[in-house]
């Protein structure tokens, strides 16, 4: 199979040299591809091609889209959350998060995840594969044609964990900032930290992107490292004061600030204690925290904690100097918000 997808003008262009046409025919693949508005992504409904051309690259297996429609449910606030097939007949989810100027597309790495986060829909049923760059994506491709609006912000957030699918990730950047015309600093990359990996991500950024301009979210979610064993199992192979020494250091390479996702569980982390214990472990480099109600899934005994708890941890952080606010949750009522993906279709 050979996709077109993540393909830059320059490699469509000698796609279309290598059929006997003019080079322009190239750019208008290209053009066809990333303009949200062309509903058509198959080969053969790329209507400005001759019918010749299509069908010449259709039966030498050129696509453009390896990923088919499952099913969505549309949440009450907007949030529009897709269940995809893959080739292979698995599934994967992307979420659409609109407000009136932004469409942030919620994205998987992988179709399943092997991190078996305690707090976590995804990595239940453990990790099946890493997704190609063409087949992340294609998830931009489907949440632009279902909401028939451009995705101006990325967040991989969705299934998976991304810097163990390190360097289709990149290449999926690479098309979303040169393709899709999405600066780097409106995508995030969230991870729950792998060992040697933070370092990894900076040091591929600048050889395969020439840059590394993104967000780095740490799914950090303690103040220290025996809650974090507790609620992430992979944990006990780095510690959290290694993490934040290799934040430091992403921060020297890169400039960007890091943010630190700090999911609130009632009576696990979300004491006063716990947030001098985050300030003193945060403080003198740059960096943010992002608090974040839990969302309740099956299987799972935690509980989010009272708003009071959540204000009261937030205050007690910017009055020790570190820089916090409160993501609100969306798409809660069709499982789509943080937390609630999975590979199998579960309304």
């Amino acid at each position: 199979m050979k996709n077109l997808l993540g393909s830059s003008i320059k490699d469509l262009e000698n796609v279309a040299l290598d059929y006997g046409q003019a080079a322009f025919r190239g750019r208008q693949i290209y053009n066809w591809i990333y303009n949200y508005r062309n509903k058509k992504k198959n080969i053969e409904q790329i209507e400005v091609l001759p019918i010749d051309f299509r069908k010449k690259l259709k039966e030498d297996g050129f696509k453009v889209s390896e990923l088919s429609f499952q099913e969505k449910n549309l949440a009450k606030d907007g949030t529009l959350k897709l269940l995809l097939s893959t080739c292979d007949n698995e599934s994967i989810e992307c979420v659409g998060i609109p407000t009136e100027k932004r469409l942030t597309a919620c994205l998987s790495s992988q179709i399943g995840c092997p991190m078996d986060c305690k707090f976590c829909a995804t990595g239940k049923e453990g990790l099946k594969r890493s997704l190609k760059a063409s087949e992340i994506l294609d998830q931009i491709l489907f949440i632009e044609s279902e909401m028939n609006r451009k995705v101006t912000n990325i967040v991989f957030m969705g299934m998976g964990e991304p810097l163990l699918n390190i360097d289709e990730l990149l290449l999926a950047i690479r098309s979303i900032n040169e393709d899709f015309q999405i600066s780097h600093r409106k995508i995030t990359v969230s991870t729950v930290a792998i060992p040697k990996m933070i370092k990894k991500l900076s040091a591929k950024s600048f050889q395969i992107l020439g840059k590394c301009q993104f967000t780095l979210a740490i799914s950090l979610h303690a103040s220290n490292q025996k809650i974090r064993e507790m609620i992430i199992p992979s944990a006990k192979n780095y510690d959290i004061n290694n993490i934040i020494r290799d934040c430091r250091n992403f921060v020297k390479d890169t400039g960007r600030r890091v943010s630190f996702e700090y999911l609130m569980l009632s009576g696990v982390n979300d004491k006063l204690e716990h947030a001098n214990e985050l300030s003193e472990l945060l403080k003198g480099f740059q960096c943010h925290v992002n608090l974040i109600q839990y969302n309740q899934i099956d299987e799972v005994i935690f509980k989010r904690a009272s708003s009071k708890n959540l204000q009261l941890f937030q205050s007690r952080l910017f009055n020790n100097g570190i820089a916090v606010s409160y993501r609100k949750s969306r798409g809660i009522d069709k499982n789509a918000a943080c937390g609630q993906l999975r590979q199998n279709a579960r309304s």
